[in-house]
């Protein structure tokens, strides 16, 4: 299974622009998870044709905060997958959100607008960073998640 990852988005609806490069990116997965701060529905309207897994962010509308739930383990290929935003400094963000699971394979979460992909007892931490905002990051970007056998996570650079 391939999963399109994207986080931070900040947006009430995506530039044209910006849309069509991630949908390009997009155009082939079977799913997509947003980790948080979708700020409103609108902005994942370019995702109408695939299912979209949410949680919500500190900066979501209230509608995505009441409709959303903060945190969810998604079951695919074997795989569990935590998905959850984050909260409070970068610093020590995954040992605080590890934390809100039980036994989990991989975890995406968002927050803090830098991507990074690595491995801390047996876990993949997976942040796709943000495609709209580059204050904590070099560039903006998002992910793909390829789940078989194994668990193939990837930065896409925008």
């Amino acid at each position: 299974m391939k999963i399109g990852v994207i986080a931070d988005t900040h947006l009430t609806k995506f530039p044209e622009h910006l849309g069509e490069r991630i949908t390009k990116h997009f155009k082939d997965v079977d799913m997509i998870f947003h980790a948080g701060d979708v700020v409103e529905l609108g902005a994942l309207d370019i995702f109408s044709d695939k299912e979209i897994k949410l949680v919500a962010g500190n900066m979501d509308s209230s509608l995505i905060q009441q409709s959303a739930p903060t945190k969810q383990v998604i079951s695919i290929e074997g795989f569990k997958v935590g998905l959850i935003h984050g909260w409070g400094s970068p610093t020590g963000i995954e040992d605080r959100i590890i934390k809100e699971f039980d036994e989990i394979d991989i975890l995406v979460y968002g927050h803090t607008h830098s991507a990074s992909s690595s491995t801390k007892g047996g876990v993949i931490f997976f942040n796709p960073g943000s495609p709209t905002d580059k204050r904590f990051a070099i560039t903006n970007t998002i992910g793909i998640l390829e789940i078989g056998e194994r668990i193939f996570p990837k930065i896409i650079t925008l």
